[in-house]
């Protein structure tokens, strides 16, 4: 059956998650369709929902490929003309699906995220996308809102609906058909930053990504990875890395250099202050990158033919200096501290 908004919830080992945050989901959707996309958990996940939610549809893979993988397959077993993904961590709020479907709606718009504030600490924004995703030319994320390990208070001054570069994963709005057009989340990221990479490529086969704050949820964060975990230090490094490479068109080998540079001093950072687990993961990831750059030149070369829009035009929410330069050596500490 083809439903035209299916909200889009991948569970891994999240049954806590689940009873706290899906109440708020039923209560607050309406009578959008729901489907929890279970990535083999080895908890009660499942036999909750099953006993709990039989309203919900369940779709089961077979193992655990992670958020990228774990949507993919997911996905392409659901008919639908809009895609809400939404983390099993998140609590919305009434009306929170209208104004990012009205502008999904739009003929030129791929994807948009409502504004993310931390469940925790609900008058600031959520590290995951805040009011909108950037990104600067060596592929280090921002938002409006929160730089770095800086999140700033929401009082309303990243208000307005505005293109982005990025729409969170943790609560992306997006076109079904423009999702596999582009290709989907990239398996090999396994997790973190896939959303940037497919928000990219969006943006370069000429659609808009959009943020409306109108639309509030609140996210818990580091649901299935801790902020500390060396995992989650490796999984970013590395991706970054994949992201640039498969999407930079521009320099692309001097902003890489410039890039590795940057982590080598991470990681000399990370073993002076005695964290070797997040160096090593720092090493790994640089591994693990040259090992797939055959792979994701492939990858590069198969999308070629999609790029719509001047390579050499600037992208939207693309920052073309260094937010790590502007942060730890500048103290520019918040988002409008810098000429975007």
């Amino acid at each position: 059956m083809s439903h035209q908004t299916v909200i889009a919830i991948l569970n891994y080992n999240g049954k806590k998650h689940l009873e706290t945050y899906l109440p708020s989901v039923v209560k607050h959707s309406g009578n959008t369709h729901i489907v929890v996309i279970d990535n083999a958990s080895t908890d009660d996940s499942v036999n909750f929902l099953k006993t709990t939610y039989p309203q919900i549809e369940l779709v089961e893979n077979l193992q655990n490929y992670g958020f990228a993988g774990g949507y993919n397959k997911g996905l392409e077993k659901i008919k639908a003309t809009y895609f809400v993904l939404l983390n099993s961590d998140v609590e919305v709020t009434e009306g929170w699906l209208d104004a990012p479907l009205k502008t999904l709606a739009k003929k030129n718009v791929a994807a948009v995220q409502p504004k993310i504030r931390a469940w925790a600490n609900r008058a600031y924004f959520e590290h995951a996308g805040a009011s909108g995703g950037y990104i600067d030319k060596y592929g280090f994320p921002f938002c409006r809102g929160r730089m770095f390990d800086t999140a700033e208070k929401d009082e309303g001054q990243f208000d307005n609906a505005t293109e982005i570069f990025w729409a969170t994963g943790a609560c992306m709005f997006i076109k079904a058909d423009l999702f596999f057009e582009a290709g989907g989340f990239d398996n090999d990221f396994f997790a973190h930053m896939e959303e940037i990479d497919l928000c990219w490529r969006l943006q370069l086969m000429g659609y808009k990504i959009m943020v409306e704050p109108s639309a509030v949820v609140y996210h818990l964060g580091g649901g299935t990875l801790g902020y500390m975990s060396p995992f989650k230090t490796r999984l970013n490094f590395r991706n970054s890395l994949y992201l640039l490479q498969k999407n930079v068109q521009r320099n692309r080998f001097g902003i890489l250099f410039k890039r590795l540079t940057w982590d080598g001093v991470a990681g000399v950072r990370f073993l002076l202050h005695g964290n070797f687990s997040h160096f090593w993961a720092v090493l790994r990831s640089h591994v693990e990158f040259y090992s797939h750059l055959g792979r994701n030149r492939k990858k590069r070369k198969l999308f070629a033919h999609k790029i719509k829009i001047d390579p050499n035009a600037p992208l939207t929410g693309m920052y073309y200096k260094s937010v790590v330069r502007g942060y730890f050596l500048k103290k520019k500490k918040h988002f409008k501290d810098y000429d975007i």
